[in-house]
């Protein structure tokens, strides 16, 4: 295209004064202000100026353009105002998927958190006293009821009373590295905390337990080796200056093959002996028996306090099923040690944060656990999702579509939908050998890559979010809501229109 004539499309593309002269733009106007819409439409234009520029519009393509504006502007409008933090169906089989948000939060729990995040509340209000009260209580007394036979846990294995602090006392931080950050400067700061080699664990994020360890102000005292570790290490290597033994759970990884490791009696009863508190960081942290959602090996947090863990670290939104948090679970002398921490402020957590917990709480004290969409995914059978996965596949099969023209219908897109066995996963850094038997839509499209199917895929409104698996498309209900199944068939009908 030769430059006069770019220079003659240039003089056709109108100003942004004229484009919010015209009627269809005022709707907009009114409804999201002249800033936004200004903005869409100088937006538009520079498109069209960079392809006038690098000559992809003729005058044919130009005029069609500028017919379309108003949809194009109004289109850049929904794009440029649009929440960049959507909802998408998790189709992974992954039930607490990370980069998907992991635990998906309770519907008593969203409720809990309109009704109180709206409006003000008692959040540090004692209503009957009419003072200042503690955050702390809204979770609290639940904490106190579900790990109630932990409290004595420092007598059981004696056969004494137990002793005064005894008491299981929970406060709650903003997530399970700053549990372990507040932890560890609270008990061990210009001291030595002993932990095995073979649990120095990296989890998503680069988040390091040596790297945490060092801003903690401990000093990292590392004993045995990566495969085995004895009780014999930890005891070698106390010292004056020893302020606490760790465990850390390896909840994303498994050593196997030839492996030892000190049983927790042997560090419990070591830790007595030497008048040193004992700490756990489960990652996880469930509280529930797991086994009978088909989950073996992953200790709750009741085990390790009933074992004899002075601390025990764990997360919110992983296995408890809740939101984003890090909860601190020990004895209470030591728990209140870190309360009156000054870290404790800079990492304490908000109403939002409070109102989901107590209410998933509330779950778990009224034996509701189906109330808790993470455990509910647990329990699904996999003939209950097997039913769900062919009745996606049954209407996609028989689906036509009447808008299609004629000219299309002539070469459709063919997609393949099969009901396959599979594997549901816990994910989130928990329970890494668990896999749970679930029924897969696997998926196959003529003309597309697995690849470029899970791009359509995820291009849908909302986003579909599966995995690709020798050359298909794998979607695993599991972790759909029940309701959005036919949200599913319906993103696979449009693909194959």
């Amino acid at each position: 295209m030769k430059g006069t004539a770019k220079s003659e499309l240039f003089r056709e593309l109108p100003s942004v004064d004229e484009l919010l002269r015209t009627p269809g733009l005022a709707g907009l106007a009114a409804e999201d202000g002249m800033a936004a819409v200004t903005e869409a439409a100088r937006a538009v234009l520079a498109r069209l100026r960079q392809g006038i520029s690098s000559g992809l519009l003729d005058q044919p393509a130009l005029q069609l353009a500028l017919e379309g504006m108003l949809g194009a502007i109004g289109e850049q409008l929904r794009q440029t105002l649009r929440y960049s933090l959507r909802p998408v169906i998790n189709a992974t089989g992954v039930i607490l998927h990370t980069n998907l948000g992991r635990a998906p939060l309770a519907e008593a729990a969203l409720a809990h958190i309109g009704e109180t995040a709206g409006h003000y509340s008692n959040l540090e209000f004692e209503i009957e006293a009419g003072v200042r009260g503690k955050r702390d209580v809204h979770v609290e007394r639940l904490f106190q009821r579900l790990l109630a036979e932990g409290q004595e846990f420092s007598a059981g294995r004696a056969g004494a009373p137990a002793p005064p602090h005894a008491q299981v006392a929970t406060i709650v931080v903003n997530n399970n590295a700053a549990a372990v950050l507040l932890a560890l400067n609270t008990l061990a700061e210009d001291g030595e905390v002993i932990v095995s080699r073979g649990e120095l664990v990296e989890i998503g994020g680069s988040f390091r337990i040596p790297d945490v360890m060092a801003k903690s102000g401990a000093v990292l005292r590392e004993v045995g080796t990566t495969n085995r570790t004895r009780i014999a290490d930890y005891e070698k290597a106390i010292n004056e200056r020893t302020r606490l033994l760790l465990r850390v759970h390896r909840s994303n990884f498994e050593i196997t093959g030839f492996t030892a490791h000190a049983s927790t009696a042997e560090l419990v009863e070591l830790a007595r002996q030497r008048g040193l508190p004992l700490m756990e960081d489960l990652g996880s942290g469930a509280l529930v028996d797991l086994a009978t959602f088909g989950v073996a090996g992953e200790p709750s947090v009741l085990d390790s306090l009933r074992a004899g863990m002075d601390v025990v670290t764990y997360s919110g939104d992983k296995l408890l099923g809740g939101p984003q948090s890090g909860l601190i679970s020990g004895r209470a002398d030591l728990v209140a040690r870190m309360r009156a921490n000054s870290l404790f402020r800079a990492l304490r957590v908000d109403k939002v944060t409070y109102a989901a917990l107590e209410a998933t709480l509330l779950a778990y004290v009224k034996h509701d656990h189906d109330a808790v969409p993470a455990l509910r995914m647990m329990r699904i059978t996999k003939e209950e999702i097997g039913r769900r996965a062919e009745a996606v596949a049954e209407r996609v099969r028989s689906a036509e579509n009447p808008h299609v023209s004629e000219s299309r219908r002539g070469a459709p897109t063919k997609l393949t939908v099969e009901v396959i066995d599979g594997e549901s996963v816990i994910g989130g850094g928990a329970a890494p050998s668990a896999v749970l038997p679930t029924r897969l839509l696997a998926l196959s499209c003529e003309g597309l890559s697995a690849d470029e199917l899970s791009a359509r895929l995820r291009g849908a409104d909302p986003p579909v979010i599966g995995r690709v698996e020798d050359g298909r498309v794998l979607l695993d209900l599991r972790t759909v809501f029940v309701e959005r199944d036919q949200m599913i068939a319906a993103v696979l009908e449009r693909i194959t229109s």
